[in-house]
């Protein structure tokens, strides 16, 4: 299975850079990590509409055809890990890929995000995107450690 995180905006700080690459290298070998970051549309003196269609444009061609797509959205489904443990293996024993999309300072594409399989939120807090990157990937991680009674995971 492979979990491709798509993410609105090229750079982000060192620290969560490193805090990415950390989490990354601790997922086995069934899980094939992969972040696409996808280039922000600049702002200055553009429609919203425009904004969201380039945006989208270029989301949608960083996803391969088949992936099941998840978006993270502030109005979307609120999670426990437990749960999210169960979405990873609900995702895993479906075989296919999953894409889960991290839009750009406005969010995403309206259309695009009710197009989605699923949309799940993170926290009920405005996070920073680079923050944003970091609780997906330590979440994601999470989830695999609670299925794999790995003792990363307390409760």
């Amino acid at each position: 299975m492979r979990l491709l995180i798509v993410a609105v905006g090229q750079r982000v700080p060192d620290w969560a850079q490193t805090a990415w690459d950390d989490y990354a290298k601790r997922f086995p070998f069934e899980i094939k990590l992969e972040l696409k970051a996808v280039k922000t549309e600049p702002r200055a003196s553009k429609s919203l509409e425009t904004i969201y269609a380039a945006e989208r444009a270029r989301i949608e061609a960083a996803i391969p055809k088949g992936c099941r797509i998840v978006a993270l959205d502030e109005r979307g489904t609120t999670l426990t890990t437990m749960a999210l443990a169960g979405k990873l293996k609900d995702w895993q024993l479906s075989g296919g890929d999953v894409a889960l999309v991290i839009g750009g300072p406005d969010g995403l594409d309206p259309a695009f995000r009710q197009a989605a399989h699923e949309r799940i939120r993170l926290s009920d807090l405005t996070l920073p995107h680079a923050m944003v990157r970091v609780l997906l990937v330590e979440q994601l991680y999470r989830a695999w450690s609670i299925n794999a009674n790995h003792p990363y995971h307390r409760e």
